[in-house]
């Protein structure tokens, strides 16, 4: 299937490696012109230079960040098509660990980064012909995860975001997706196994091979095949897809609906 990615113009943040790493190079790999942010700028810059795409490195957290980033990769691209507003997840925890800056810290990064991208990327979305954007959250909005009570809180907020902004602007042409990933061999996912493995006093590869059950097909995913996906959600041929919170999850999620 031909995607109608070659030159289409695309932002991903949270990009230097994981999902958003692996989403660029497939588009990239597609024909678009890609342009990807991190705030680590050493790792960033390897990871244009591999996959060939522009390197933008500025700290989501910030609040005129996003909009500097957008305007940079707007400028770098000649406009925009496409936006994957994704970013690392608050840390580990249980409810009462977390003071009040943590809570703030934690929906600046992974709810208000969000809101801050997509406000920017607006007026150059609504001049595509083929405008998308992608928030990647977790299948937690469905059936939350032990210890993650931050990620499981503030994400559910990005989807009712994702909803509302798919049925408040498909009047511009402009589609609203997110894909609700489970478990992925990513260095945030060995991080949060790292920590369960210390909590539990086992091992990482034992807390892998704990987690790998809860999957219908017995493992956890790579972040290529997440990118599968990502990919064909932002592109024309996904074109009367919008509003769709797809689990990437193995079947790790166990309700029907």
């Amino acid at each position: 299937m031909d995607l109608q990615l070659k030159n289409k113009r695309v932002l991903v943040t949270g990009a230097s490696r994981g999902l958003g790493f692996a989403t660029a190079k497939l588009l990239a790999v597609e024909g678009a012109q890609v342009a990807i942010n991190s705030r680590d700028a050493a790792k960033l810059t390897a990871a244009a230079e591999t996959i060939g795409a522009i390197a933008i490195a500025a700290d989501l957290l910030g609040p005129e960040a996003a909009g500097k980033i957008v305007t940079e990769a707007v400028e770098r691209l000649g406009g925009l098509d496409i936006l994957i507003c994704n970013a690392g997840g608050p840390p580990p925890g249980a409810f009462e660990s977390f003071d009040e800056a943590a809570w703030q810290k934690a929906i600046d990064l992974s709810f208000m980064s969000n809101v801050r991208l997509i406000k920017a990327a607006l007026p150059y979305l609504r001049k595509s012909a083929a405008a998308s954007v992608l928030t990647v959250t977790s299948y937690s909005v469905k059936q939350p995860i032990p210890n993650l009570i931050l990620s499981n809180s503030i994400r559910a907020a990005t989807i009712g975001l994702t909803k509302s902004l798919a049925l408040e602007l498909g009047k511009d042409g402009i589609r609203f997706n997110s894909i609700l990933p489970a478990w992925t061999e990513t260095e945030r996912v060995t991080e949060l196994m790292t920590a369960r493995a210390k909590n539990n006093g086992t091992t990482v590869a034992e807390e892998i091979a704990k987690q790998s059950k809860e999957s219908a097909l017995g493992r956890m995913a790579s972040p290529e095949e997440f990118a599968n996906v990502a990919a064909f959600l932002v592109s024309p041929a996904a074109s009367y897809l919008t509003g769709v919170m797809l689990p990437v999850d193995g079947g790790m999620y166990k309700g029907t609906f």
